[in-house]
């Protein structure tokens, strides 16, 4: 046989600067978790940012932890713990070449991952609407500067005010907690789309049947990065919306 035949099998998926399938996977992981690390890196100023803001308004985070939904995390959290295990299924079901079980496995993952972002467009929505945005847009500090609001738009933000806050004095900056609320939780919204893309393609070759017990790296590669966005979100939930 001609030395420049195409391989077959699982070898066909095998990089010419490596001699082995496992040679590939082991330096496949070791390169996915340095971009895991960066991305915690990364995702790891955002927190510092959140821990500054908050050692130095303590009062603005207690004020503004009555606009988030507690309920919804929690459901965004049960979500994203149940789309891990289902990404961890998938990777077992490619190790053991249970093609059936590996594609039900992916839909599921992408499912929920899309259940996810189906609640916080629903939260967004709640929030924009109600005029809890981000900056000096802010509703609530706009009600303290004369002249900056319609008697409608008072009317409006005052009715969209949460009861619990009824009694508390209003603090300085609510603008600035939303800003950090938005710009956490949507990085955190992007990398979950990023992940449903991923998915897709996972999909897509899952059909063509090119996993199997010698060939299952990108769908390890993929549910390692999926365990870490939902890592992140497991801080973001109790950060934002517990802490008072």
């Amino acid at each position: 046989m001609s030395s420049h035949a195409k391989p077959s099998g699982e070898r066909r998926f095998l990089q010419v600067h490596f001699e082995t399938m496992g040679a590939q996977l082991a330096a496949s992981k070791s390169g996915m978790w340095l971009f895991l690390a960066s991305e915690l890196l990364f995702f790891g100023g955002l927190f510092t940012a959140y821990a500054v803001y908050r050692a130095n308004h303590p009062d603005m985070y207690h004020y503004g932890q009555y606009f988030l939904d507690w309920r919804m995390g929690a459901i965004n959290t049960a979500v994203l713990i149940s789309s891990s295990l289902s990404a961890a299924w998938s990777v077992r079901a490619a190790q053991l070449g249970d093609t059936k079980t590996l594609k039900a496995t992916l839909w599921l993952t992408l499912l929920l991952a899309g259940a996810f972002l189906v609640v916080k467009y629903f939260e967004y929505a709640h929030k924009i609407e109600a005029g809890y945005i981000w900056g000096g847009e802010h509703c609530v500090d706009n009600l303290k500067v004369a002249g900056k609001l319609t008697e409608h738009q008072i009317e409006h933000c005052l009715s969209a005010l949460p009861p619990e806050v009824a009694h508390l004095p209003i603090p300085e900056h609510m603008g600035r907690f939303f800003s950090i609320y938005f710009v956490m939780t949507g990085l955190h919204g992007l990398h979950v789309l990023i992940g449903m893309a991923l998915y897709v393609w996972l999909l897509r070759r899952a059909g063509r049947g090119d996993f199997g017990p010698k060939y299952f790296g990108p769908v390890d590669m993929v549910a390692l990065y999926w365990h870490i966005v939902d890592m992140i979100w497991i801080f973001l939930f109790p950060l934002l919306y517990l802490i008072g």
